[in-house]
């Protein structure tokens, strides 16, 4: 991060670079490598646990022992890469997720990512002191297995998150600490688009995650998990973006900082394609014209602060509690295409 600093110097004092996103895991995210595809992981399965290296064994045992139970080991029942979690014993209904030594483990194999996301942020967060720029950490859009009790591809992952526990939140409370944004990813998916069995929920699962960043007052930030041109998945990525729609009174009361697009590409420069970007791209911008200067549309860049006082483990823990999120429309108020878009792209991936 030094190095970037230093090479990179002219275009920090420019304001060319507003935002930083550092690295804090798997493609950049604060996650564990629980599903990793050169290993064998394939679509929907619900990963696997990455805990049980030496180190973290004996660093469990130690805090099994100050919790008074000794006994307590690190799960051997939560199957494998590709696994659906009703074939585990730890994540089958009443499995041992749901036990008093699986929310231990759960808890604290969570906090471990919290911690590593927090002192990772510190260090980047002195390197860049100063500097007119926001930090950013990416948290990973896992959404299958998000519509059933246990959630088991987000807690093999780290995210503790239950319908009786918000896993994420409390990632929010921790970037507050150094004036992070939240970058989240598939904003451009909907339910439907994915197959029954994994059991996906990435629109309820944005909705929960951006309204978590809002609630503890941190800018939200996003971007699409795969590669798309259609109208469908713009219309969601600007539905997302502005979940009530412009506010011809002023700033939208929820809205998001920035959207990154994934990516540039010969697929994306042919001309229907790049036609369809260029139409997302004005919606986004409400239909405004090019504004060069980014304060005039309420985006203030100003030097990084230092990170504050460190927040307790208990502190950032009040922040599972679960808490609805906020009203969202069912479709954004700046379309691209007609009425009748979204209703065939729901008929085509019937037939797909």
């Amino acid at each position: 991060m030094k190095s970037f600093r230093e090479n990179m110097e002219d275009f920090l004092d420019n304001g060319l670079i507003i935002d930083i996103e550092v690295g804090l895991g798997p493609a950049g995210e604060l996650r564990y490598p629980s599903y990793v595809q050169n290993q064998g992981w394939e679509f929907p399965g619900i990963g696997e646990f990455q805990c049980y290296d030496k180190y973290l064994k004996m660093e469990f045992k130690g805090a099994a022992v100050t919790a008074g139970h000794p006994e307590w080991e690190l799960p051997d029942n939560a199957g494998t890469y590709n696994d659906a979690p009703e074939s585990t014993e730890f994540f089958r209904s009443n499995g041992t997720y749901q036990s008093d030594e699986g929310k231990f483990f759960l808890t604290w194999y969570s906090n471990k990512l919290l911690n590593h996301g927090d002192q990772i942020l510190e260090e980047a967060n002195q390197v860049f002191l100063g500097c007119k720029l926001k930090l950013a950490a990416k948290v990973a859009g896992i959404h299958w297995w998000y519509q059933t009790e246990n959630h088991a591809a987000e807690l093999t992952s780290g995210y503790y998150n239950l319908k009786t526990r918000d896993g994420y939140r409390p990632i929010a409370r921790m970037l507050s600490r150094h004036h992070a944004i939240l970058n989240f990813t598939c904003l451009e998916m909907r339910n439907y688009e994915h197959i029954s069995k994994a059991k996906s929920g990435p629109e309820e699962l944005v909705q929960q995650v951006l309204s978590g960043g809002w609630r503890e007052g941190i800018p939200v930030a996003g971007e699409n998990a795969l590669p798309r041109y259609d109208h469908a998945a713009y219309n969601q990525i600007l539905l997302n973006a502005r979940p009530n729609g412009i506010n011809k009174e002023g700033e939208p009361k929820h809205k998001m900082f920035g959207v990154t697009y994934l990516r540039l590409c010969n697929k994306l420069l042919q001309k229907r394609n790049f036609n369809i970007f260029k139409s997302f791209v004005m919606k986004m911008h409400a239909d405004q014209g090019y504004c060069p200067n980014p304060e005039d549309y309420n985006c203030y860049v100003v030097p990084l602060n230092q990170s504050k006082e460190k927040i307790s483990m208990e502190a950032l823990l009040e922040a599972t509690e679960p808490l609805e999120p906020f009203s969202w429309e069912r479709e954004t108020d700046t379309p691209i295409g007609g009425p009748f878009v979204d209703f065939f792209n729901r008929i085509l991936y019937i037939f797909k």
